[in-house]
Parts: structure tokens; sequence; C-alpha cells
């Protein structure tokens, strides 16, 4: 189970307070999302801008760090940087999604500085800052990491065409594929692609899920992992499929 930027039900998402909540909670896994600040630091922020969660018009990329850490989000809680993020909570497990290249190398060099490789996973929609992380901490192997959109699809045409070798050339070098259950009235989580994946020794994380039953049902059908906003439910799920 990994909580989906922390868990947000009394603190601000992507906040230290919210992953603190979700590792109170029970959770191990954190998934959380990094921009580059003006003056080239990771911060953690889903958004590239601070209107939603601040009601300002700025984009991260054009606020320096020192700036951002002056924002008031709610319940005391600030941006943070990915670096303050893994030095506070060092036996926690991180699921980075870098979101533009210009995060690439400030995300590395965050991992870096907190000595952090070995417990986290890095990710992008897109392939080029995916491997451009990778580059900066030392490349392939260096780090786990999951697909990008271009290795998802490749991996659903394979799985589409009966073609393993075509999944296993898609999901070459990723240890994780994390995707909806669901793209449109693509029905991307099924038998077929969890067995794909996991013959091509990939795990399959699927987001956004929130509902118990569904929960249940995704472990049940072989998924090894559930992106969730309620890490609190998920853990009960799983507990109760360790000991029903």
């Amino acid at each position: 189970m990994l909580a989906h930027r922390g868990l947000a039900l009394e603190a601000p998402e992507n906040t230290l307070l919210a992953f603190a909540k979700a590792l109170e909670a029970g959770a191990v896994y954190i998934e959380t999302d990094v921009h580059a600040s003006a003056d080239g630091i990771a911060i953690i922020s889903h958004d590239p801008d601070l209107r939603r969660l601040a009601g300002r018009r700025e984009r991260i990329d054009q606020v320096t760090r020192a700036e951002l850490a002056e924002v008031e989000l709610g319940d005391g809680a600030r941006f943070s940087t990915l670096a303050e993020a893994l030095g506070a909570l060092p036996e926690a497990r991180f699921n980075i999604d870098v979101k533009t290249r210009a995060a690439a190398d400030a995300a590395a060099a965050a991992i870096l500085e907190a000595h952090a490789a070995d417990r986290v996973l890095v990710t992008s929609f897109d392939d080029a800052t995916r491997r451009a992380v990778l580059d900066a901490l030392g490349g392939r192997g260096s780090v786990a990491t999951s697909a990008s959109q271009r290795g998802v699809v490749g991996a659903l045409i394979g799985v589409r065409l009966g073609l393993g070798f075509i999944v296993r050339a898609a999901l070459a070098g990723v240890d994780a594929v994390q995707v909806p259950e669901r793209q449109g009235p693509i029905r991307v989580v099924t038998p077929r692609f969890i067995a794909a994946a996991h013959r091509a020794g990939v795990e399959v994380h699927v987001w956004t899920v929130n509902d118990e039953a569904e929960m249940r049902r995704l472990v049940e059908l072989g998924v090894d992992g559930i992106v969730t906003d309620r890490a609190d439910l998920a853990l009960r799920v799983v507990k109760h499929l360790a000991n029903p």
C-alpha cells in the first residue's frame, strides 16, 4: 500500500504532516511528487503552481525554496523539500513522481544528499525525465523505478497481442508498472496484464483506489501495490486479508 500524498484527512496533502499521519496509521510507503523551485531545489508538490493549495498564482519554478517555506498550507504545514522529507522520515520508503525534466537533477541531488537510494522508487510519466534521474543517480539499477507512459503502452500492446517478448522489452530495466485500473474505455488491469508483468519480473501497482471493496478485489486479483488517499482503509483491508 502506497499512501498517495500521505494521509490528508487531517493534514494538507504532500506535507510532512500528511506523511507523518500516514506513518502513524501504519503505512510504510509514501507516494509523492516533486517540482524544481526557482533556485533548483526539489520541492514536494503535485501541482506545478500554488493556486489550489495556497490560492496564489505563482508556479513552483518561479519561487525560491526559502519563499516556499513561508507559504502556509494549513494546520501549520508548509512546502518542504524532498531532502527534508527523506531526512525527517528515515524509516519511510518513498515513491517519487518527478513531474518535470527540470526537476530531475534536483530530485537526484536530494536522494543522494539523504543517502536514500535504497528506499526510493523513482518514476515519471515522461521517460526522458525518469532516465535523467537514474543517470544522475549512477545509471540503470542504481535505484528502483517504474515504467513511464511509453513502457506501459508497450506492455499493453504486448499483452493484447499475446507476445511476451514485447512485454519484456517494454518493461526492461523497471521494477514496477503503476497504472489506473482503467484508462477511458480501456481496462488496463486484467489477470492477463498482471500475469504478463509478473512473468517479466515486474510488480503491478494500481492508482488511485479509495474504496475498500475495490482494494480487496484488486489484492485478490494479484496486484502487488495499491496507491490510495485512504491509507487507513487500505491497511485495514490488508490486515483483514492476512487474518480473515
